[in-house]
């Protein structure tokens, strides 16, 4: 039986879902029903991140990793993600039960990410990381230009409700930036909508891999700014902003306008669903962003 760390257990997400709450409680006789059901044995103490727990495991000698999510997260998406990936700049996935919420990954260095490396290094990576994951994308994945149509009907409408939180300059900037991008056309590429240094863990098969990657198509730049206001206290003046910027820019070798459009909607973006959410430090660093990019 596995032990669930008591730092899970006290994620605040659990204070308010009794369903979850409930999960969490039946999580080792879980754990070891996938065990049996897949044929693994426990190699290790389980770990966490915000959305799921991560069990080390062993199948003979396959070192691989077991990870439970709670109800209500979109397993199927993050399966069909990493199906059509297929290794191509992700983690691989050998098996999944979608209904049980447990997907079973190839064994990444879980005590090591891109969160812990030099920021100018982890940048460069990002940047590549970009590029091995622009392969040709389905359909059916969400556009880019339709995230931005999106956030051009409904930035006006946010940022009044929360008592006009930024300036009306920048919000006419990035209402502008959004119905530009929403009108542009859209690139068959796959872009992973959630990329930033604590999704991509130290591997073997390769130095570095994305985990729980979000398929989406478009402009490969399009989470730039979540990679920027992760680590933005590292970069305590506007021209260091600015560097990181320019470099993730030459190294992903994206269109600089484009990169710009995306750190203000997603800057914009982040920083109206924080205060909508009561975060405190998060819109303070997407604030910064705009008032560099804005």
């Amino acid at each position: 039986m596995i032990t669930v760390p008591p730092s899970f257990r006290a994620m605040p997400r659990w204070w308010h879902d009794d369903a979850g709450r409930g999960w969490l409680e039946d999580l080792p006789s879980r754990a070891a029903a996938r065990c049996a059901a897949w044929g693994l044995s426990v190699d290790g103490e389980a770990a966490h991140g915000s959305n799921a727990l991560v069990v080390p495991v062993r199948r003979g000698d396959e070192r691989l990793a077991l990870r439970l999510t709670p109800p209500g997260d979109d397993v199927a998406a993050e399966v069909r993600a990493l199906r059509w990936w297929a290794g191509r700049g992700t983690v691989l996935l050998v098996d999944a039960d979608e209904d049980e919420g447990a997907t079973l990954l190839e064994r990444l260095d879980g005590g090591r990410s891109l969160a812990d490396e030099p920021l100018d290094a982890a940048t460069e990576v990002l940047a590549g990381l970009t590029r091995t994951l622009a392969v040709p994308a389905p359909d059916d994945a969400p556009s880019t230009a339709a995230i931005a149509a999106g956030m051009a009907e409904s930035f006006p409408r946010e940022w009044a409700t929360l008592g006009e939180p930024m300036p009306a300059r920048q919000l006419d900037v990035a209402a502008a930036l959004a119905a530009e991008r929403a009108a542009a056309p859209t690139s068959s590429l796959a872009v992973d909508g959630d990329l930033h240094h604590a999704q991509v863990l130290a591997g073997a098969r390769a130095p570095w891999l994305v985990v729980d990657p979000v398929l989406w198509r478009g402009d490969r730049e399009a989470d730039l700014a979540r990679a920027l206001w992760t680590r933005l206290d590292e970069l305590p003046t506007e021209p260091a902003v600015v560097a990181a910027f320019e470099r993730f820019v030459q190294v992903a070798d994206v269109p600089r306008d484009r990169a710009r459009a995306w750190v203000v909607l997603r800057a914009t973006s982040y920083l109206l669903w924080g205060l909508a959410h009561g975060l405190t430090e998060d819109p303070v660093r997407c604030r910064r962003l705009l008032d560099v990019f804005a």
